[in-house]
């Protein structure tokens, strides 16, 4: 596995790739990777010819400098998990190779980018779309990797793809989830081991939300949710919504769309961490 630093070094790897007919897959990730992002590069690795990881700590999609000071930096860590999983390439640019001016591109896609997380991180999603705009345009892949925790981001990243009018295919990967139901996240190593032990109560919530709504409607079914949630003191929703998955917009009843999805964003501990889950009610996508 070799390990690149500047654009241009890994576009000439990739050219002579490319100019041999291999299949490219991209992998972008922030850093300080766990049991889900190996399960996106292990897929990757056995779709294409050859896995591009990139590793990089996107400034732009920050709208709390607090919360890009305390993410976790682990690169060193992150290459071996990476060479485990089989990836040929990792891609770990610095901010300025990057960002070699101002990125001054405004993406915005409503419906899907302006709610839910749109509407609470100002732009967040401006920031994504750009670090992943530029990713493209590097790696030029056949194939890039999303997994389906960031369930709302994968939906914007897609409307990105068809305003850029890309021909890459967005591949959604599931969820890996600890023994407990927590979803694996980098933001979970920086739970106090008292907010980890309360953190399972999310998906759990969430999970028997499921049978539940058979019987109930849409609203009592989000206020169930959010009262059990509330009721663990250390945890307090941020919000809940139970929306169309195609559409992010919220539904009324369970008869108005075939795919119906609840997505949930809650403030774990003192600091507070934000932990993202979601769940299927409904699933047949149109």
């Amino acid at each position: 596995m070799k390990v690149f630093n500047k654009v241009v070094d890994l576009q000439n790897e990739l050219f002579y790739a490319r100019k041999e007919g291999k299949s490219i897959g991209l992998v972008p990730t922030m850093g300080a990777l766990h049991e889900g992002h190996a399960s996106l590069v292990e897929r990757s690795v056995k779709d294409n010819d050859i896995t591009v990881v990139s590793v990089f700590l996107n400034p732009t999609q920050f709208n709390d400098k607090g919360d890009l000071d305390r993410y976790p930096r682990t690169l060193d860590d992150d290459c071996k998990l990476i060479e485990k999983c089989g990836a040929d390439y990792v891609f770990a640019p610095s901010v300025k190779e990057m960002y070699p001016t101002e990125d001054k591109r405004h993406f915005e896609f409503p419906p899907v980018s302006t709610v839910m997380e749109g509407a609470r991180r100002p732009g967040h999603f401006n920031g994504v779309c750009q670090v992943v705009s530029r990713l493209f345009y590097i790696a030029r892949p056949n194939c890039a990797y999303f997994g389906e925790k960031d369930w709302q981001q994968i939906a914007v990243i897609k409307q990105l793809v068809k305003y850029i009018g890309s021909d890459v295919k967005i591949i959604e990967c599931p969820i890996i989830r600890e023994s407990d139901g927590l979803a694996k996240s980098s933001r979970n190593t920086l739970l106090t081991a008292d907010e980890r032990a309360i953190a399972p109560a999310i998906f759990k919530s969430l999970s028997a939300s499921v049978e539940y709504a058979m019987s109930h409607s849409i609203s009592e079914t989000r206020d169930k949710v959010v009262k059990g949630i509330n009721a663990v003191e250390g945890l307090d929703v941020e919000y809940f919504e139970i929306v169309d998955g195609n559409t992010l917009q919220n539904v009324s009843d369970w008869n108005s769309s075939d795919y119906i999805v609840g997505c949930i964003t809650v403030n774990c501990g003192k600091t507070p961490i934000r932990l993202i889950d979601h769940i299927k009610y409904k699933e047949h996508k149109i």
